[in-house]
């Protein structure tokens, strides 16, 4: 009894000790906080507006070179798509050509079993002249 108890005892504060971790939201050190003005110690608001100016100058040129990536990612994207469809041109060529001649197979070994079948029963006639002569 006193056992489990114990047992019960130091799971119950192992769990009390693990909620407050859990449950700390909203912290600084999140890793999807990235606002640092939040967080500032300073009561000067100055600094901070003269980086939001920083920032909307960096942000304008930032956008110039994400339209930039993005036009490029597009232009690749047209180009790896001529290259399917040439890619699918060329195999539809190539499954025609493996349809024409599996056809073209089946055919012949059709023509060589009755050309064999022609001539086991030439043989068998042969055989069998040869029985009555004798």
């Amino acid at each position: 009894m006193k056992s489990t108890f114990a047992k019960l005892a130091l799971s119950f504060t192992l769990c009390a000790m693990c909620t407050g971790v859990v449950m700390a939201d909203g912290s600084a050190f999140t890793p999807l906080n990235f606002d640092d003005t939040a967080y500032s110690g300073s009561g000067s608001t100055a600094p901070a507006q003269t980086t939001t100016i920083n920032s909307a100058a960096a942000e304008a040129a930032g956008n110039e070179s994400m339209q930039s990536a993005i036009l490029k990612l597009d232009n690749a994207q047209v180009e790896v798509r001529n290259e399917l469809l040439n890619a699918k041109t060329q195999y539809a060529d190539v499954d025609a050509q493996y349809t024409s001649i599996k056809a073209q197979r089946k055919a012949l070994k059709s023509q060589i079993k009755s050309i064999e079948r022609r001539i086991n029963q030439i043989d068998k006639a042969k055989e069998k002249i040869r029985k009555n002569m004798v």
